[in-house]
């Protein structure tokens, strides 16, 4: 993406999270915006004692508890997404235009890929027909091994 496609993004973002907090009464603080944008300058997935350590090799004063409140109001207007693997720590990943995906986690390595297959856009739509509902999100994680190349699955 080019750095003028990346400065409208995050104008935009910023935009959606100043109204946000307008809406609900919040401060605008500069560290929140901060935030978004190391957030926004991220790419993958992070958490959040990882973005602690990260703005802080960057010079920026921030605290955790700002990091938290922060983390949850980007949540709560759909800026940021959260995901459990396996392990008890919450992975975020920015989510503003971001294509729909899934996830394999690899149990030997704990590598994250991610995958998009029109498929499941079709299995939910059957969902929501069958069951007279609108899916308004989802997530969908595997998990398992990587195999070796000439390797035969099973063996």
């Amino acid at each position: 993406m080019s750095q003028e496609n990346e400065r409208v993004n995050f104008d935009t973002v910023k935009k959606i999270f100043t109204e946000y907090l307008e809406k609900l009464g919040h401060r605008k603080t500069p560290e929140r915006f901060t935030i978004l944008k190391e957030i926004y300058n991220t790419d993958g997935h992070f958490d959040i004692e990882t973005l602690y350590i990260q703005m802080k090799n960057n010079k920026y004063r921030v605290s955790r508890a700002t990091l938290y409140n922060t983390i949850d109001l980007l949540l709560s207007c759909n800026l940021v997404t959260k995901h459990q693997f396996r392990n008890n720590c919450a992975q975020f990943e920015k989510s503003f235009k971001f294509q729909q995906h899934d996830h394999f986690i690899n149990l030997d390595s704990g590598e994250v890929l991610e995958f998009c297959d029109p498929r499941i856009h079709e299995i939910l739509v059957a969902v929501e027909k069958s069951l007279g509902v609108k899916i308004t999100h989802h997530a969908l994680t595997f998990y398992g091994h990587k195999e070796e190349p000439g390797k035969v699955a099973g063996s």
